[in-house]
């Protein structure tokens, strides 16, 4: 190849990984207030069902006077305590080492070395790869408070299913906590409360948004240098 087309060639090879490695390495979505997904239960499905036969009875829309008011109906609402702890270790080492050695000594013909202008046969090799790979992991996690949620179904047997958010406006910026899983009636504490550790299928988000929270973040050219594809 050309000398002249060489740094070219250099270049559209490193704009292909650079291209290859943002599809690899996406950002990471926005997020806002009022996801539908942590949304409160629209105000239609919360209108009692019609009465059947002239009773005043309706199905799970009837108090006790000796139960206690926990949630057990649509838009209900009802208090996760989070009491999230996890701590969580991993080291990995491997090492590789190969040697190698070839030595061609040719046999001498009626007396004489086979040799082509005064250069001979003979020949050595050698070859030696190594290789020593590391790695450590230690993370602990932690997440205590509380946000109260409503149901937003109630599975045939009997499962509850809660979501909600809960939005913190700050001088720089915003915080926000969401969850969303499933709950078993029987969980439920006698003051209307469920700890997070009993929510079956649980998602939990905590983060924000803002000056503050940007600048914790690395940039896409800083995520392209820390991703796979780069070659260093």
């Amino acid at each position: 190849m050309n000398n002249v087309y060489l740094p070219r060639a250099i270049s559209a090879v490193l704009m292909l990984l650079a291209l290859q490695a943002c599809t690899s390495v996406p950002l990471e979505p926005e997020v806002f207030p009022d996801d539908p997904d942590y949304a409160p239960v629209s105000a239609e499905s919360l209108q009692p069902p019609p009465m059947a036969n002239g009773s005043l009875f309706q199905a799970r829309y009837s108090f006790g006077l000796y139960t206690d008011q926990q949630a057990r109906r649509v838009g209900d609402i009802i208090t996760v305590i989070f009491d999230e702890q996890y701590q969580s270790s991993k080291s990995a080492q491997t090492k590789s080492d190969k040697n190698s050695t070839n030595s061609i000594v040719p046999n001498s013909v009626m007396g004489t070395v086979p040799g082509w202008k005064n250069l001979g046969l003979d020949s050595d090799t050698s070859a030696n790869r190594k290789f020593n790979g590391k790695g450590e992991a230690d993370r602990s996690n932690s997440l205590s408070g509380q946000i109260s949620v409503s149901v937003a179904e109630i599975m045939p047997n009997g499962i509850l299913r809660i979501r909600g958010e809960k939005w913190l406006t700050l001088s720089e910026g915003e915080e926000y906590i969401r969850i969303s899983g499933l709950i078993r009636p029987q969980d439920i504490t006698p003051d209307n409360t469920v700890s997070s550790s009993k929510v079956a299928d649980a998602r939990i988000s905590f983060g924000g948004r803002g000056n503050l929270n940007n600048a914790t973040k690395q940039g896409w050219f800083d995520r392209i240098l820390n991703s796979p594809w780069w070659p260093l």
